[in-house]
């Protein structure tokens, strides 16, 4: 298969060396857990934020991922949290750290995300959207700070601050700067070209890797390639560049079936570096833990699918409710494991999950 740039695989430039790579992977047990936002929780605003925080639900959440075997959670945070309330957010996010580390679960936190709403704005937030499929997720940062270069340099200071206050922490697992960097997000109307909101999201891209190389984490930064992975046309090749070429660690999301992911583990491996999957499972559209979940064990990729706990994000609906509101719970859940309740979606689910991660034994 041809690249669809001329991608330096064996770049090095500041990243960690392959051999470190595979060292510090080495050392973790395979990969498997969720991204994670409690289910009381409608986005990242409502997980953070001083008056909805939760660790109560958190703790007993956490303690269902532990049970299945799950030992890596995908968490999100904010840089406007952050501008708030520094000393708060990095307080809450110690506490989170304490509580997912008591249940053995280390954490990818994710620093900026390219998805949903590009106009955050922190304090109470609006109800979910009834039927509507992660209906108050927001951007990180906002898109009016993302159209301006001259403000890049604002997010600095957060990006150092939470690097160099855990840089050194055994429960944080990997550093993942900007999520789906390109994503054109055609729910929200934000008058912006795509292929400026791709030249923006590659300049802040390359800051957030140089602005980590300096405080130099224990942890690998990453950021995962999205878009048709592995196949020849790549809509934001650019962006992909700089992932595959800059990232310690290689990440990647599919929702697609098990050949399409099978061609994007091949294609990746390319980059002579440990795989981490850390978006999969969208059961409407072929990406099922019976398909996915064993493939990625035998080839040590890690596994990291979309949500755990059915609740305020509403990610049981499939993207389409975006057009189509549901009017009742789908059947399968798109995505999601468990009932706030915890009890599961799919039993089989759980005993093959837990079969699998070893927790069964």
């Amino acid at each position: 298969m041809a690249d669809p740039l001329d991608i330096r695989w064996d770049l090095e430039d500041g990243r960690w060396s392959a051999e470190r790579a595979h060292r510090w992977y080495a050392e973790q047990p395979w990969p498997a857990g969720a991204n994670f936002v409690p289910s009381t929780a409608s986005n990242q605003f409502e997980m953070w934020q001083a008056d909805t925080w939760d660790p109560k639900t958190i703790d007993r959440e956490l303690g269902w991922a532990a049970g299945i075997g799950f030992n890596v959670m995908r968490v999100y945070l904010h840089d406007m949290l952050w501008s708030a309330d520094a000393k708060g957010f990095e307080h809450r996010m110690d506490e989170y750290l304490a509580i997912a580390g008591k249940h053995g679960i280390k954490t990818i936190f994710v620093l900026f995300d390219c998805v949903w709403d590009p106009y955050p704005k922190t304090g109470p937030q609006k109800e979910p959207v009834p039927g509507v499929h992660n209906s108050r997720w927001v951007q990180s940062p906002h898109v009016d700070l993302q159209k301006d270069s001259g403000r890049y340099i604002e997010l600095k200071p957060y990006v150092s601050a939470v690097l160099s206050r855990f840089k050194d922490d055994s429960r944080v697992f990997a550093w993942d700067l900007m999520n789906e960097p390109g994503n054109p997000v055609p729910q929200y109307e934000d008058n912006w070209r795509q292929e400026d909101r791709e030249a923006a999201h590659l300049a802040l891209l390359n800051l957030f890797f140089d602005w980590g190389r300096e405080i130099n984490p224990s942890q690998p930064l990453t950021a995962g390639v999205w878009v048709q992975v592995g196949r020849r046309t790549h809509p934001v090749a650019p962006l992909d560049k700089v992932m595959l070429e800059r990232s310690d660690i290689i990440t990647f999301h599919t929702y697609e079936p098990l050949p399409e992911a099978k061609t994007a583990v091949a294609w990746l491996k390319k980059a002579g570096r440990p795989i981490v999957c850390t978006e999969y499972m969208s059961r409407g559209s072929g990406s099922t833990f019976e398909t996915i979940m064993p493939f990625f064990r035998e080839e040590n990729v890690g596994a990291i699918n979309w949500g755990l706990v059915s609740g305020r994000s509403q990610t049981i609906y499939p993207w389409s409710s975006w057009e189509n509101p549901c009017k009742e719970e789908p059947n399968p859940w798109f995505h999601d494991l468990f009932r706030k309740d915890g009890t599961p979606f799919s039993a089989d689910e759980i005993t093959l999950i837990r079969k699998i991660t070893g927790a069964g034994r």
